[in-house]
């Protein structure tokens, strides 16, 4: 029987990757954003339904369950970034990152759990960042956000074992067109005030040319990988930044 994926945030990035990997490799895909847009799926499969979310809104979520029909496999990766200066940030920007990528994420799994529970089967991907993995500076309010489910999943997958249901964890490294750049939600500029000009300066160098970077493709298969675990791994750190962070760690 052909199974079902559910991913959150695909309208680009990993999440669009995600689902192209997984219709190309013969599963049904459900791919979720806030507001849908099919023609975006070059060559779109009658396997792949795209369904409208905002993992931040109960509403949107208990439609989407009741629509999706039943999920085997829910992939938590809707997220969206912020970087600069953590005094600078406005607690309304870290109540945003907060809300999408750690309550959102735990109102999804809420939201899928009793059918996994019921039929002792199913499969939980929550996709985090290498942030989780290294300390990285700018970054502070965007790694507590991601860095709580981390320690969620870990006691989450304990739970859920004892009916069968496997939670796993992939930590993507660093992508410029992805994580820090096309899904923050203020401009970096706007958070850096001008004490902190000289210490930014190196760092905002780095990212916009990093020593390695991780491609969307790498996130897609490592999601493929946790999905077809079966060495009971919790983990699974995407991109050649990511796998070397992990080792260090």
């Amino acid at each position: 029987m052909t199974k079902t994926i559910l991913i959150t945030g695909t309208s680009s990035g990993y999440g669009k990757a995600v689902a192209e990997l997984f219709v190309s490799r013969g599963w049904n895909v459900i791919a979720t954003m806030r507001r849908p847009e099919p023609a975006q799926f070059a060559g779109a499969s009658e396997r792949l339904r795209v369904l409208p979310l905002d993992v931040t809104d109960e509403r949107s979520i208990a439609a989407l369950i009741e629509a999706a029909g039943p999920i085997d496999v829910l992939v938590n990766n809707a997220g969206v970034g912020g970087v600069g200066a953590f005094e600078a940030m406005p607690m309304s920007l870290i109540r945003q990152l907060v809300e999408t990528n750690t309550i959102g994420v735990m109102a999804m799994c809420q939201a899928i759990i009793p059918q996994m529970r019921a039929r002792r089967s199913g499969m939980i991907v929550n996709v985090t960042s290498s942030v989780t993995l290294g300390a990285f500076p700018l970054a502070a309010a965007y790694t507590g956000s991601k860095t709580a489910i981390e320690g969620f999943t870990g006691s989450l997958a304990h739970e859920l074992a004892y009916f069968d249901v496997q939670v796993k964890l992939v930590e993507p490294g660093y992508a410029p067109t992805t994580r820090f750049g096309a899904n923050a939600i203020v401009p970096v500029e706007d958070l850096l005030p001008g004490e902190y000009a000289d210490f930014a300066r190196p760092i905002l160098e780095a990212f916009a040319a990093p020593v390695m970077t991780t491609r969307e493709s790498d996130v897609a298969e490592a999601v493929w990988n946790a999905v077809h675990d079966e060495a009971g791994r919790l983990h699974f750190p995407a991109g050649p930044d990511a796998v070397a962070l992990a080792a260090a760690k």
